[in-house]
């Protein structure tokens, strides 16, 4: 892998994954006290990066009315309306607490109309990136929502982070694009609605780990909503997983919810122990990649750097 490697020297994270319950709030004030609330715990808890689920945005839609929360394409049109004003609500929450913020991903409204699904990485300087998914499920493909077109791994002060939004981590060459560009951290925020589904999602994640010896962290939606069309139902726990390996994790799961119980999820990752792991591991996935039909060492496509520093 020819890795393009942060300097940011950071040894250890400590990373917190919200198991996060969608709830109807009358208004968007009650909604941006619950996250507030939210992320003030999650940084209570010594949490340096604080990561939220695919589709948590969604929960704006319920202090709209029955006319928005009741239609789908409402709903998305609405919620991706709000974009701008939801990242800067984070953006602010983030410089308050010093924490980065993985915003719960949501519908977004481009130049050209179309709707994309995006999630945003808010560092506690305030700075912004974004990454858009990248392939739709069956069901986004169906409630109109567009796959996104580049992949970014943002350079923080946390070391290089990449985001693959749920389905995107059930395929192998995102990750790999990212680790080939220095991300050490994986997010995974999910939304699905069986356990099967969460279960899958948790395979990915744990497999780009392995592949890639990196940590993934997979937040999830839990609970249901039924007055909601899009997120009625939600199924998972939250997750921080590793490459399986002697002295640092022998199992791969370094932390892992009680499924569909809200909360943070919260651990501490040892970087320079992912680091000498590549080197000198027991097996060595990153190095031996090429020796599988078909590998190189090459990024399987191109990736735009977005330093998010402080």
């Amino acid at each position: 892998m020819r890795a393009q490697p942060s300097s940011s020297g950071v040894e250890r994270v400590r990373v917190a994954a919200a198991q996060y319950p969608i709830d109807k709030l009358e208004t968007l004030d009650l909604w941006r006290e619950k996250v507030s609330r939210w992320v003030e715990d999650g940084a209570s808890m010594g949490a340096q990066l604080l990561v939220f689920p695919e589709y948590s945005a969604i929960e704006q839609a319920g202090a709209l009315g029955a006319s928005v929360f009741c239609n789908l394409q409402t709903t998305l049109r609405e919620v991706a309306a709000m974009e701008d004003e939801r990242v800067s609500f984070h953006t602010k929450l983030a410089k308050d607490f010093s924490v980065h913020i993985l915003v719960g991903s949501g519908p977004g409204l481009c130049e050209d109309g179309k709707i994309y699904n995006n999630a945003h990485l808010v560092s506690a300087s305030g700075a912004v990136g974004v990454q858009s998914k990248m392939v739709m499920t069956p069901f986004e493909r169906d409630w109109g929502v567009c796959a996104g077109s580049g992949l970014k791994v943002f350079d923080t002060d946390l070391g290089r982070i990449g985001v693959a939004i749920c389905y995107d981590v059930e395929f192998p060459l995102i990750a790999r694009a990212m680790a080939c560009h220095g991300a050490e951290l994986l997010l995974v925020p999910s939304c699905t609605e069986r356990v099967s589904g969460y279960h899958r999602v948790r395979a990915g994640a744990m497999a780009r780990a392995l592949e890639n010896t990196l940590a993934s962290v997979q937040s999830p939606t839990v609970g249901e909503a039924s007055w909601s069309p899009v997120v009625d139902i939600n199924c998972g726990a939250s997750g921080i997983y590793l490459p399986a390996e002697f002295g640092i994790c022998e199992t791969g799961v370094l932390a892992q919810g009680t499924v569909d119980e809200p909360g943070w999820v919260v651990e501490e990752i040892d970087i320079t122990a992912l680091r000498r792991t590549r080197e000198k591991g027991e097996m060595r996935n990153v190095a031996d990649w090429s020796a599988q039909p078909g590998g190189t060492h090459e990024s399987p496509s191109s990736v735009e750097v977005v330093c998010l520093r402080g």
